[in-house]
């Protein structure tokens, strides 16, 4: 819509200024509304458009991760992303209290480190459903031991390996796992005012809730920033496949095994039929022997065809094939 008013919409305002259909104070109040305040030594580097991106990228990031832990832990787990947003790491550091896991992890080809935060409850969460507990362990603010952290870091290493398809139509990455801190004054991986992305993760395994936070420095992800728009992210998502993967894919349906019936015919009797039925009695069914049978493929009829043999095995030509999209067959 155009800030700037034409002549007539001038009169018309200056008409209801003077009629007072039109309060001066109203308008001032919506206006101060609208103004926000803007911190000049904290600049925004990170348009709106980056950052819903961002989100849809973690969209699928959270999808395999949910994934991974239900596999792994063996349980009920949900996740949702709560925000996505741009601040400063100071505030970033500023928000995690110690003991935490911070898992500190190379971003190659992308110049620096991100960091991957968890927190506690969720960690003992998980470490307690992997060594056979029910995921209730409660191990209060206390320290990691070293068998905790060893399992931690096998965890964190399989989660690395899965931001590598989200982020498959921006940058080939090859991400890694180089330590976990405990404490967030050692892992001050960039400098305290510079700005970074903070995806936030809510976390559901089983009745325990927690948060996972990705935390993306504006130095690591600067060198991609063109590519993260949402109309080049959406036109790059379609994968093309080779001719090569196509004729694999061919062979492989073509060696697929299906269920194929043949439904000879129907017959209704009664329950004292049934009961007296011996060895050698004869069901007489709906259908006639000059009816078609009819051909299953697995739950839908597909063809027609008549009863016969060959090389002393039962067997049915095909007489008619119900082609798709045939209303009367579909059901």
């Amino acid at each position: 819509m155009s800030e700037i008013l034409s002549q007539n919409e001038i009169d018309s305002l200056l008409e209801a200024l003077n009629a007072g259909e039109v309060d001066v104070k109203e308008i001032k109040e919506e206006n101060e509304r609208k103004v926000k305040k803007y911190d000049f030594k904290i600049p925004k580097k990170l348009a709106k458009d980056q950052l819903r991106t961002l989100q849809m990228m973690y969209d699928n990031f959270t999808r395999l991760l949910n994934t991974y832990f239900s596999g792994t832990l063996r349980t009920y787990v949900q996740m949702e992303i709560l925000s996505v947003e741009e601040l400063s790491y100071y505030e970033f550091c500023n928000s995690i209290s110690n003991p935490a896991m911070l898992a500190i992890i190379d971003f190659s080809p992308l110049p620096g480190e991100m960091i991957l935060e968890m927190s506690n409850r969720l960690c003992f969460t998980i470490i307690d459903r992997i060594l056979g507990g029910d995921g209730k362990f409660d191990a209060g603010s206390r320290n990691f031991t070293e068998i905790e952290l060893t399992i931690l870091k096998k965890i964190v290493s399989q989660i690395t390996k899965l931001f590598v398809d989200p982020w498959e139509n921006v940058i080939e990455l090859n991400p890694k796992l180089n330590k976990i801190e405990t404490n967030s004054q050692f892992a001050q991986i960039v400098s305290p005012n510079e700005t970074v992305a903070l995806i936030t993760i809510k976390v559901n395994i089983g009745d325990v809730e927690g948060l996972i936070n990705v935390c993306m420095p504006h130095l690591l992800i600067e060198p991609i920033l063109p590519k993260l728009s949402t109309k080049l992210w959406f036109t790059n998502n379609t994968k093309k496949i080779t001719q090569e993967q196509e004729h694999i894919l061919k062979e492989r349906l073509k060696r697929a095994e299906i269920e194929i019936s043949c439904h000879v015919g129907e017959a209704n009797i009664t329950v004292g039929e049934f009961l007296t039925l011996q060895e050698g009695d004869v069901i007489k069914l709906a259908s006639r022997t000059s009816d078609e049978l009819t051909v299953m493929v697995g739950e839908k009829i597909k063809y027609f065809g008549k009863p016969g043999a060959r090389n002393k095995n039962l067997a049915v030509k095909i007489t008619q094939v119900i082609e798709e999209g045939d209303n009367e067959y579909d059901e």
